[in-house]
């Protein structure tokens, strides 16, 4: 089955490496979050793609429990409401991912210069969640976990 230890791809790359459209849409997308590489999209792009296969095997007849499983998954994320069900999943673009990023909360705080900022602080170790320090700009910050983001106030931009 192949060495346990091996990292493995976690996305799949796009049929057409070249077409003009996406790739104007990805670098508006890189701009806007301060993405580095365009494998930061295809991973989440592959994470929604396979949330979205699931709520299609959920509404297609799937036991209760898968059900359970992926609403309390997006709903702990934050991704659809409390009162939401499967059919909501296939809404979620690939935006709603991304604003869940930890470097898409920093660069949001106020002090944080840019998103290219925030990601610094983030991978410098800066940022804590809650008692851990996290050090992956691509964490998916829970919901229950929005509010106790801290950042090291001697690091951030002096708004005057």
């Amino acid at each position: 089955m192949g060495d346990q230890k091996k990292q493995r791809k976690k996305y799949e790359k796009p049929l057409i490496a070249w077409d003009e459209r996406r790739l104007e849409k990805d670098r508006g997308v890189m701009k806007h979050y301060g993405l580095k590489r365009k494998d930061e999209i295809l991973k989440m792009e592959s994470f929604l793609r396979e949330l979205r296969r699931r709520a299609r095997n959920a509404a297609a007849g799937a036991t209760e429990k898968e059900k359970e499983e992926l609403l309390s998954k997006c709903r702990n994320i934050g991704l659809i409401g409390e009162e939401d069900d499967t059919s909501q999943i296939l809404r979620i673009e690939l935006r709603d991912i991304l604003d869940r990023r930890l470097q898409t909360f920093v660069s949001k705080k106020a002090g944080v210069g840019s998103p290219a900022h925030a990601r610094q602080l983030v991978v410098h170790g800066h940022v804590k969640v809650g008692e851990r320090t996290m050090k992956s700009p691509s964490f998916l910050v829970p919901k229950k976990l929005e509010d106790k983001i801290n950042i090291d106030e001697k690091l951030t931009v002096d708004e005057q």
